[in-house]
C-alpha cells in the first residue's frame, strides 16, 4: 500500500504497529512522526506501550474513510521508521 505491505487496511483506516528496541527509540519515532503530522495537519491516532507503537489513520472530515492524507502520513511514518532502523540513511 505504501512502501510494502506493512499496512492494513480495515475498518475505514489503515493500520500498522511498529517495533523498536526500547522504550526511548519508540519515543523518538513518535516525536519525529509529529513534526510530519503537524506540517500535513494530519494527525494519528496512536498508543505506544514500550518498545510498540500502533497507529491508526483515518480522515474523521471524509467520514472516517481513508484518504491521500493518511497515505502520504503513512509514507512519511514509513520513512521515519526506516531511517530509526538504518541511521546511515
Amino acid at each position: 500500500m505504501t512502501n510494502g505491505n506493512d499496512w492494513e487496511e480495515r475498518d475505514g483506516a489503515l493500520h500498522r504497529t511498529f517495533h523498536f528496541e526500547g522504550f526511548a527509540d519508540a519515543m523518538t519515532f513518535m516525536l519525529r512522526c509529529a513534526f510530519h503530522a503537524e506540517a500535513l495537519d494530519h494527525h494519528p491516532e496512536w498508543t505506544n506501550v514500550y518498545n510498540r507503537v500502533d497507529v491508526r489513520l483515518t480522515t474523521h472530515e471524509a467520514g472516517n474513510t481513508v484518504t491521500e492524507k493518511d497515505r502520504e502520513l503513512a509514507r512519511r511514518m514509513d520513512a521515519v521508521y526506516a531511517a530509526c532502523r538504518h541511521p546511515e540513511n
